[in-house]
């Protein structure tokens, strides 16, 4: 046999026994050479048994394939290369998935393999639902697992823990402390850098390797809830004392200063602590929501701190959660109200020039008069504050100016309003204060708004709210000085007119020589940086007296007046007026009785 006949017969011999399709077909799809497996792969789309024309046969499932042959004329081109092609069973789903390439040989000749690439489409398939299912279970800004993974996680933990000898669980619950300060000051291209800086240093907090380091056990899960929230399940526990390392290490860990585009910020973290198990029948939400719990806690206690969870953090929570719906219907109802408590002048004075403090009450329907400390703290953790905030300050401008259309000279001569650390995070809180100045017509020298020193000490975006808020023309004074970050020396850093003398240093004024020296330095720093200067919580006469001969200015007090309605404020500076007091080193009328509500 000739050596070209050999050749012939064992290119035949491999065509027809070749694991993928090959065939020959003219232009029009006329099939000239076709092979077994080709056969068998496109019989499914021919019941009939009929191969004769390729483009016939591939009509249903690719219905442009004889105009793009016809489209490619040149020889040598691929008309397509791997296209799929989706054979369907009888109920419609997909049978068997074919990759077909078809190249044009010559003018009048088509080249075409076909191959069953099923199983390679549903790899491809099962991948993808992975990557999906991934992709659903991380976090896309830091890279973390979701709350997803950290329900299963806590889940199957209590699970184990189910038996004596399985695993012992705690979740730590992490929150930053003013991250939605600094996002609104800088951006939120800022607080996502710094979210991601934060969920950097947690994963290297809990890697093993120091002493800190060994107590985190083997088994952990850090995690990124939302926001500003982080979780951190621990499994494997050798105790207690294991979690309260692991807590106070993040705290020490996430609260050192981070350096973002330039910028340095700071910020403290709190960290809540559940023990999973501890509460019989307890599944994973709950014991997300007690972590969640003793975290609140800790930031309510000052933050920067962790707590563990007790079952009375979940009383308390769930009163503070009663008392957040009743102050929404509160503010709706008209149960809110303003008093009002007077600042006077402690030393020799022509007597005019009284000013009041506004303040506000609830009168609650049930339960009568709510404390403030219960509800003004609620307010600010729900977003609250701003219409609780609004609502004083248009009442008590609106009530000054009805005061000096009514009273004359006897009307107060200033009015004092409290700001909270929420209020002054709000963007629109200068707007509001200008609108409220124009709407009721107060001139804005006669307004001062009060900041507590740790928040007028905070960073330079909240001074320079405070310095917006100067411009407008009135004044600001720094409340409760002594309980907070700023000291003496740091005084004239902030952009304050008055010291507001906390009454934790007059309540000792008579006896203690150490706070009288505390007030008297107050007094003087202040003088002589043109500071004005209030003493708050003066009882006593002999009070009154220490801080008279200390020269501080002014001074408010159940000794002078208890915060009252604003009709039994006029009934007092018509008494006061009455009895021609000058000073206010004795009382000028007789003690006011607790406040009642207006009628």
């Amino acid at each position: 046999m000739a050596p070209e006949q050999v050749a012939y017969e064992a290119l035949v011999e491999f065509l027809y026994r070749a694991p993928i399709g090959l065939l020959q077909a003219r232009p029009d799809g006329e099939v000239t050479m076709i092979n077994p497996m080709s056969a068998q792969l496109l019989m499914p789309l021919a019941p009939t048994g009929d191969l004769g024309n390729l483009f016939d046969v591939l009509a249903p499932v690719a219905p442009t394939l004889r105009g793009l042959a016809a489209a490619h004329t040149t020889p040598g081109s691929v008309v397509c290369d791997g296209l799929r092609l989706p054979l369907p069973a009888s109920d419609g789903r997909a049978l068997q998935t074919l990759a077909l390439s078809i190249t044009r040989l010559d003018a009048g000749t088509l080249m075409c393999s076909l191959s069953d690439v099923s199983h390679t489409v549903r790899e491809e398939q099962h991948r993808l639902a992975r990557q999906l299912h991934d992709v659903g279970r991380i976090d896309a800004l830091t890279a973390l697992p979701n709350r997803a993974v950290v329900r299963e996680r806590i889940a199957q933990a209590l699970a184990a823990q189910a038996d004596p000898s399985g695993v012992q669980l705690a979740v730590l619950f992490v929150n930053a402390d003013r991250f939605n300060q600094i996002n609104l000051a800088h951006g939120t291209a800022v607080g996502d850098a710094l979210l991601r800086q934060m969920a950097q240093r947690l994963g290297a907090t809990l890697r093993p390797g120091d002493a800190v380091g060994r107590a985190v056990p083997p088994a952990s899960t850090a995690a990124r809830l939302g926001g500003d929230e982080f979780v951190v399940v621990l499994e494997g526990l050798r105790g207690a004392d294991d979690v309260q390392r692991v807590a106070a290490r993040l705290v020490q860990t996430l609260s050192q200063p981070y350096a973002i585009d330039g910028l340095v910020l700071h910020l403290g973290v709190s960290v809540g602590i559940s023990l999973g198990g501890s509460v019989p029948g307890a599944d994973a939400d709950s014991v997300l929501q007690d972590a969640g719990i003793a975290m609140r806690e800790a930031k309510r206690a000052g933050g920067a701190r962790h707590a563990v969870f007790d079952p009375a953090m979940k009383v308390r929570a769930t009163y503070r959660g009663l008392v957040e719906t009743e102050l929404r219907q509160a503010l709706d109802r008209g149960e809110l109200f303003v008093v009002y408590q007077p600042i006077v002048w402690l030393g020799d004075h022509d007597g005019a020039g009284v000013g009041v403090e506004a303040l506000v009450r609830w009168q609650h329907p049930l339960r009568g008069m709510v404390p403030p400390p219960a509800f003004i703290e609620i307010a600010e953790q729900t977003g609250l504050i701003g219409a609780l905030g609004g609502f004083v300050l248009e009442t008590a401008c609106r009530q000054f100016m009805a005061w000096r259309q009514t009273l004359g000279p006897l009307a107060p001569q200033g009015l004092s309003v409290n700001l909270s650390r929420a209020q002054l995070c709000e963007p629109h809180l200068v707007v509001q204060v200008q609108r409220t100045l124009e709407g009721s017509g107060m001139p804005p020298g006669a307004l001062q708004l009060e900041v507590t020193e740790s928040l007028a000490a905070q960073d330079d975006a909240v001074r320079q709210r405070l310095q917006a808020l100067k411009a407008l023309g009135l004044t600001l004074a720094l409340d409760d000085f002594g309980t907070g970050y700023s000291s003496l020396s740091s005084l004239h850093q902030l952009p304050v007119d008055l010291v507001k003398i906390d009454r934790s240093f007059v309540s000792q004024l008579e006896t203690s020589a150490h706070h009288r020296a505390l007030v008297k330095a107050t007094v003087e720093v202040a003088q002589s940086l043109g500071m004005g200067t209030v003493a708050e919580g003066i009882e006593t006469p002999g009070q009154a007296r220490v801080l008279q001969a200390l020269q501080c200015q002014k001074g408010q007090g159940y000794w002078f007046g208890r915060p009252m309605p604003a009709a039994a404020l006029a009934e007092w500076l018509a008494a006061r007026q009455g009895a021609g007091t000058t000073t206010a080193v004795t009382p000028p009328v007789a003690a006011t009785p607790a406040v009642t509500p207006p009628a």
